[in-house]
């Protein structure tokens, strides 16, 4: 007898159960909620502390391409803080992992790869250097004991 294949959503559900699906969607989650902090320490913190040093602030820079009300705009100013949010999110990212990654080599103990096995040991009537499994010595032939 064959054993039974399972459907579509048997397989779904054996896809969406796996951890690695699962630790995506936390991540994507918390990434959301990560960018907007990131959004509003740009928009409501970060952008008008430029703004007093620049005398603007980037939120209102815009291109009107015509005249009347139909007119394109070009809300350059937009731009520049979807740039700004990009750059403090990666700089951000890039500090938390950096110190995600020195934190963990503080706490990981080092293992010291354990002793090689010796290969070689001193004659006992010369003090020659010999293989370690020599039953004579090399330098002056004497018969060496187990």
């Amino acid at each position: 007898m064959s054993k039974k294949k399972p459907g579509i959503m048997g397989e779904f559900k054996k896809f969406i159960t796996r951890g690695n699906v699962m630790d995506m969607a936390i991540g994507v989650i918390v990434g959301g909620a990560f960018t907007a902090i990131v959004t509003s320490l740009n928009k409501d913190i970060l952008t008008p502390l430029i703004g007093l040093f620049g005398g603007t602030d980037f939120t209102y820079l815009q291109l009107v391409m015509g005249e009347g009300e139909e007119a394109p705009v070009l809300m350059y100013g937009n731009f520049i803080t979807a740039v700004l949010n990009f750059l403090i999110t990666a700089f951000i990212l890039f500090l938390l992992i950096k110190g995600i990654t020195s934190l963990s080599k503080r706490l990981s103990r080092k293992e010291e790869p354990a002793p090689a096995a010796p290969t070689t040991k001193t004659c006992p009537y010369c003090k020659s250097t010999i293989p370690i499994d020599a039953t004579r010595c090399a330098h002056c032939t004497s018969q060496l004991e187990e």
